[in-house]
């Protein structure tokens, strides 16, 4: 028998091993300053693409009055308890209504946290004997939602039709012997790719297959479909989602989530979402606050127009550079570049040190080795002049990156690693 903690300090995991070099520059970094386009990074001013502030609401100066008022007039805690107890207000179930409304759907629940809310949801949703059907490259909270559950849970190839109809022809010979039923989950917007997700061609799987269809569209929520009630309405088949998935903390600038489905599918939730049951109400200062920004984000489709001019100008202007961009049909802009981890630090000290460039890094295990993931989320407080500045930088580093300069940079890191 060992330490529980033995194994743990041994093998701090394949991110944690960087640490020391990473911690505080390349993973938890200080932003400082308000939400913008241009923020400060260790005192230099840095233009920011890694921020999921879409709209801009974020910095918005009628945005933070609002907030200001209502933390004022509420203070930060009210209202107190589980709302199931004593933590439920009228103004928790007009933002209810007026999601509901807007995502076209007949219902609607509010959660503290998307993440804690779409584990919790699944949990909810399916019994032992149901059969999880899901996107491969479905996000971190789907997959922690699927590892709840105790019956069986199959994956189909990210966004293949033909991989997603074999495992619907096995989860239904499953389900005939357990007496279950079939949920299917994928993303509206896929985080890291930026593809959104076959939404219709799944649907359309319903009329040859007996299933249900839960939908996390954090990314797409306010920024697709003629009126920003995300990648259903943007495909045309919000009606065939059967469990609707948003956060406040991308397009809505702030903290919450909500689920939006037929009545009796949220009447069971509330009644069974285990996360909620036993969490504290959402506070005050979220709720009004998530009234004002929705009331703005179906008022103002200025800002849409403007984000996804931006979008435009960056993602065409990689293309044209010869950037491999994948196969984004989003505002998420994923720049895919080969190299090993060493040098993936090296290009983004360059990046933020010499040209004020502030993006996010992915790289193993999130994507296979030898592949470096730059995500660029634009919004609707850049400008063009941003826009041309990250695609001249981004030249230069991809030379840099080419001829050896970042490997021979990333020798001493590697060296004092052992790799």
């Amino acid at each position: 028998m060992r330490d529980l903690f033995e194994r743990i300090i041994e093998n701090i995991g394949p991110l944690g091993k960087w640490a020391s070099q990473a911690e505080g520059y390349f993973v938890f970094p200080k932003l400082e300053g308000p939400i913008s386009n241009r923020m400060k990074f260790q005192g230099k001013e840095v233009i920011t693409w890694s921020i999921n502030d879409y709209l801009g609401l974020g910095s918005m100066a009628e945005v933070r009055k609002v907030d200001g008022e209502v933390a004022t007039e509420y203070g930060a805690a009210y209202p107190m308890g589980a709302r199931m107890m004593s933590g439920h207000t009228g103004f928790h179930e007009q933002l209810e209504q007026e999601l509901a409304s807007f995502v076209n759907k007949e219902s609607a629940y509010l959660l503290n946290f998307g993440y804690q809310g779409m584990v919790s949801a699944i949990d909810a949703l399916v019994s032992k004997n149901d059969i999880i059907v899901y996107d491969v490259d479905s996000h971190a909270c789907i997959i922690d939602g699927v590892r709840l559950h105790m019956g069986k849970r199959f994956t189909f190839m990210h966004n293949d039709m033909e991989s997603l109809e074999k495992n619907l022809g096995r989860a239904t010979k499953m389900a005939e012997q357990t007496g279950g039923g079939i949920l299917v989950i994928s993303e509206g917007v896929f985080g890291m790719r930026g593809e959104q997700g076959k939404l219709k061609e799944i649907v359309a799987l319903k009329e040859k297959f007996n299933f249900r269809l839960f939908v996390d569209d954090a990314h797409g929520f306010g920024t697709l479909g003629k009126t920003g009630a995300g990648a259903g309405e943007e495909q045309g088949i919000q009606d065939g989602i059967d469990v609707y998935f948003a956060t406040f903390a991308k397009s809505m600038a702030g903290i919450g989530a909500f689920l939006a489905a037929d009545k009796p599918i949220i009447d069971y939730l509330k009644y069974n979402l285990r996360s909620q049951m036993f969490a504290k109400s959402l506070p005050m200062i979220y709720v009004k606050g998530a009234l004002k920004r929705l009331d703005m984000l179906r008022t103002m489709p200025e800002l849409r127009s403007k984000l996804w001019e931006n979008v435009n100008a960056l993602q065409n202007g990689l293309k044209e550079k010869g950037f491999d961009i994948g196969a984004t049909t989003s505002c998420v802009t994923p720049v895919y570049l080969k190299g090993s981890i060493p040098e993936a630090m090296a290009l983004v000290k360059d990046l933020r040190e010499n040209y004020g460039i502030f993006c996010s890094i992915v790289v193993y295990p999130v994507v296979p080795k030898g592949l470096i993931l730059l995500r660029l989320i634009p919004t609707a407080t850049h400008t063009l002049e941003d826009v041309s500045i990250t695609l001249d930088a981004f030249s230069a580093i991809r030379d840099r990156l080419e001829n050896g300069t970042y490997k021979r940079l990333s020798a001493a890191v590697t060296a004092a690693m052992g790799e």
